[in-house]
């Protein structure tokens, strides 16, 4: 287990009741008005869409059969999309490989107008490629084609030149973390101490093995099998739930910490002992991919624009509760936002195979 800085004085928590919707919805149409850099792993999402129709006589698996294909943004993409798609101003830093899937990357981000400048491409590296075979709506296999390294010190260099020439535009600074080698504990401490300095929000997406990099963040989201192994807790209760939350605040002094539970929702812990339950909203779950990068997005966004800890978190399950009704990494768009919050977020029937 990682090591982390001693704990500080316990923390006393206590349950507080639900937003309410109404006071969700001004938040909305003020997401375009955020400024969010986001830093971590870049990569494509292959999805081959098919059907199956019986299984093979080599094997006792699946024969599909294929009808199309389609590459989208994955990891830290897949979030500049969600803020993009939302309206919002976002900056990205990262690193690919000089190979096709590294260049699709910078034309797919410039093509939305995004500004390519942090995106560093290291030669010998290879761009992470995940696939996913689709047939009738489910995830039959996926298998991914990548090779983990550290980014170079001079890649290093580039991105933090980058975040300090662009540091008095922002509102946020969001790490998404896939563990794939950009999220490194030289480049966490001078960005952080960066953005903290300036009084940046500073989000995080983590894997476990980083979490300990991110002390003193404004707000961490792990999922809740992160959040136990990085508090060294079996989450079986409620009760386990609640030990590994005050744990994670003690440990990295987090001004909020929000545990996504899948179908149970997410908790938000917050520094001064708040707890919030938030339940799911999805009325369907036909496909998680992405879901994770949706709520970071959404929950920087409207932590960028004024709202508080408890109303960014409401509005980003909501935000969660569309995407996880597609198939694929999904966005979403204000009015999809809006019309959930005031009427709920209905159950799709119409389930088509997304644009390429």
């Amino acid at each position: 287990m990682p090591a982390f800085a001693g704990p500080s004085a316990p923390t006393r928590l206590r349950e507080v009741k639900a937003v309410k919707n109404q006071n969700l919805l001004p938040y909305i149409p003020r997401l375009k008005d955020s400024r969010v850099l986001v830093l971590g792993d870049l990569m494509v999402d292959e999805y081959i869409w098919g059907s199956v129709s019986r299984i093979s006589p080599e094997a006792p698996v699946p024969v599909v059969n294929v009808t199309s294909e389609s590459l989208r943004l994955g990891g830290a993409g897949n979030v500049v999309n969600n803020i993009h798609s939302l309206g919002g101003k976002v900056w990205l830093c990262g690193v690919v490989g000089n190979d096709p899937m590294g260049r699709k990357i910078v034309h797919d981000l410039r093509k939305m107008g995004v500004d390519t400048s942090g995106v560093v491409v290291e030669p010998e590296r290879v761009t992470t490629v995940k696939t996913r075979i689709i047939a009738q709506h489910q995830q039959v296999v996926r298998y991914d084609r990548e090779v983990v390294l550290p980014i170079q010190p001079e890649s290093i260099r580039r991105i933090l030149s980058f975040l300090d020439e662009n540091l008095g535009q922002l509102d946020a600074v969001l790490i998404s973390d896939y563990a794939k080698g950009v999220v490194c504990e030289t480049l966490v401490k001078e960005l952080r101490s960066s953005a903290l300095k300036s009084g940046k929000i500073l989000a995080v997406d983590p894997k476990v093995k980083n979490v300990p990099l991110f002390e003193d963040v404004t707000i961490i989201t792990p999922n809740h099998y992160e959040a136990g192994e990085a508090a060294g807790i079996w989450i079986r209760s409620e009760e386990d739930l609640r030990k590994a939350g005050q744990t994670l605040l003690e440990r990295l002094r987090t001004e909020s910490i929000l545990i996504t539970r899948g179908d149970k929702g997410m908790t938000l812990f917050e520094r001064q002992g708040e707890v919030t339950h938030i339940p799911t909203v999805a009325k369907e779950v036909f496909d998680v991919t992405g879901a994770g990068d949706t709520v970071i997005s959404v929950l920087t966004m409207a932590l960028a624009v004024g709202a508080s800890a408890r109303e960014a978190a409401f509005l980003s399950n909501y935000a969660a509760g569309i995407v996880v009704g597609e198939v694929g990494t999904a966005t979403l768009k204000a009015a999809d936002l809006e019309d959930a919050v005031r009427n709920g977020v209905r159950a799709r029937r119409d389930h088509k195979i997304p644009n390429r």
